[in-house]
């Protein structure tokens, strides 16, 4: 433990040293080849550094994969506390920082998060011996309750050592009301470094929601938040974004969660909302492809709304139901020509290489994707992340191989499926 004295304790929160990534839970990626995906702020870390802050302590984040010397920082901060956000396609080198920053800060308590310990936090803890804590599910609460000092078989939502033996304490419930939550911590990072791809403003994202009820085959967003949308009031949200137009002079942003629209009244709100408030921004947000109206469209192009993405998956109808997306390839349609009705561009993503793919369903993506005719498309590659049933339905049925690996997730293919290779 740290020597106790009247100087604050100290917490460094990172991103390792990686290539450039997205590492939201449920969407770990590479982005540095993506031009319509620029890197993200570290949000997760954001939030998690305003906590410290509550709790009295001096926070500093890094994000190694954008640049920085992490030994050097641990020599100069000597931080108390060090967190690492750890994602799976960078997992071995991730863990290591640990070790690095006992060798240079021994009495550094060492926490760990991130959704691949859905699935391996037990075997992590029990061999990674410079590892203190891995924080198991939202951790918010857990965080602020680990640096009040509690006792750590009270503490719901970690995995730690007592002597030998690795215990786990218990899922912690989800937070309910994410209106008592801190505003993300924008002061301890450089805002002028994430911007827009197509404007190259300053873009920052605003957390408007987590949970998702649909729990696709292949996405994390279910196991990582929860299967009820806790959405955070529209007023909280206004004041956030007031936040970033008064206090950081940005306009534009990224509305992140696990799915949009899928209360309209809320959505109807926090719109006009922004319009009252004589808000001049422009933003863009994620959104099902069976939820969305005219009234709506229209309402969220005149509180500034100017792109939406659209997770369609494939332009096969046998392959969504595979995944249960539970839309119709018609959904789609509406949707993408209600929003263009409005003026607000589209993003379509699609994904490759699901365990039932055939020659077929790939050219019925392809022809869908040039049919919906958007302004952006991603195609992407099935990983079947630990924490998915993709994951499990790949490991049971034998698509995963010797040299399966999620370092270039999404990128290049990962597994098998039942009708091609790799």
């Amino acid at each position: 433990m740290p020597e106790t004295t009247n100087q604050k304790k100290k917490i460094l929160l990172i991103y390792p040293p990686s290539p450039v990534m997205n590492r939201e839970d449920r969407c770990q990626q590479p982005t540095k080849e993506l031009l319509v995906i620029p890197p993200l702020p570290p949000s997760d870390l954001m939030y998690l550094a305003a906590v410290a802050e509550q709790c009295g302590l001096e926070a500093k984040i890094a994000d190694y994969s954008l640049g920085g010397d992490f030994e050097a920082d641990l020599k100069e901060f000597q931080p108390d506390y060090l967190l690492v956000n750890v994602a799976t396609p960078t997992f071995k080198s991730d863990i290591g920082a640990f070790t690095v920053a006992k060798e240079i800060c021994p009495n550094v308590i060492t926490i760990a998060k991130g959704a691949a310990f859905l699935t391996v936090a037990f075997e992590v803890m029990y061999f990674a011996k410079d590892l203190d804590y891995i924080i198991y599910g939202e951790a918010e609460e857990t965080l602020k309750e680990l640096l009040e000092n509690k006792n750590p078989a009270d503490i719901l939502g970690i995995y730690y050592r007592d002597d030998i033996r690795v215990k786990f304490t218990g899922a912690r419930p989800f937070i309910e009301d994410l209106d008592k939550l801190p505003f993300p911590a924008r002061h301890l990072v450089d805002n002028n470094i994430y911007r827009r791809p197509d404007n190259n403003k300053v873009q920052a994202v605003i957390k408007v929601s987590r949970g998702c009820p649909f729990h696709c085959f292949f996405c994390l967003a279910t196991p990582t938040a929860g299967a009820k949308v806790r959405k955070r009031s529209p007023e909280n949200i206004v004041r956030e974004i007031k936040e970033c137009v008064e206090k950081y002079g940005i306009n534009n942003f990224l509305f992140w969660s696990d799915i949009f629209n899928i209360d309209k009244d809320w959505v109807m709100k926090l719109c006009r909302l922004i319009i009252d408030n004589g808000l001049n921004i422009t933003w863009s947000a994620n959104t099902r492809a069976d939820t969305a109206d005219e009234e709506m469209a229209e309402m969220m192009y005149k509180a500034g709304c100017r792109l939406v993405s659209i997770g369609v998956e494939s332009g096969s109808q046998e392959m969504l139901d595979h995944i249960g997306k539970k839309i119709t390839l018609d959904d789609v349609r509406l949707t993408v020509k209600i929003f263009k009705k409005f003026g607000i561009k589209i993003y379509n993503y699609f994904v490759i290489g699901l365990p039932w793919e055939t020659e077929e369903t790939v050219e019925d993506t392809i022809d869908f994707a040039i049919e919906l005719d958007s302004d952006f498309i991603s195609f992407y590659t099935a990983t079947p992340l630990p924490g998915t049933k993709f994951y499990e339905y790949a490991k049971e049925h034998n698509l995963i191989d010797s040299d399966t690996s999620f370092k270039s997730a999404y990128f290049y293919p990962a597994v098998n499926t039942h009708y091609f290779t790799k």
